[in-house]
């Protein structure tokens, strides 16, 4: 009995392990955000603005709060780029430099 408990929770822990989300690098992060800001209407963009609220929370737990508030501000131009830029203009982001240097 103590055999298969210690089996079940083996696989209980490798099975979460292998289901775990991938958090996305910064090198990452910053060619999709700028391939967003080049054309904010893919689906890149949406996908981008979850992979940087995952990343916020990780940042958040490991208390580094300048890096949190460079990827929420980020994270707001992407939004903003996606709804409300209705010129075919590349927009140009202002958070990308303090993505680069906070986190």
């Amino acid at each position: 009995m103590k055999f298969l408990t210690i089996l079940f929770l083996k696989f209980l822990l490798l099975s979460n392990f292998l289901l775990a989300e991938t958090i996305p690098t910064k090198s990452k992060i910053l060619k999709l955000s700028s391939d967003c800001f080049k054309d904010s209407r893919t689906q890149v963009c949406k996908e981008l603005v979850s992979e940087l609220e995952k990343l916020q929370l990780v940042v958040f737990d490991q208390n580094r709060f300048k890096c949190q508030s460079s990827l929420l501000g980020l994270q707001t131009e992407i939004i903003e780029a996606y709804f409300f830029n209705n010129s075919s203009n590349e927009t140009i982001s202002l958070m990308l430099p303090y993505v680069i240097k906070n986190c």
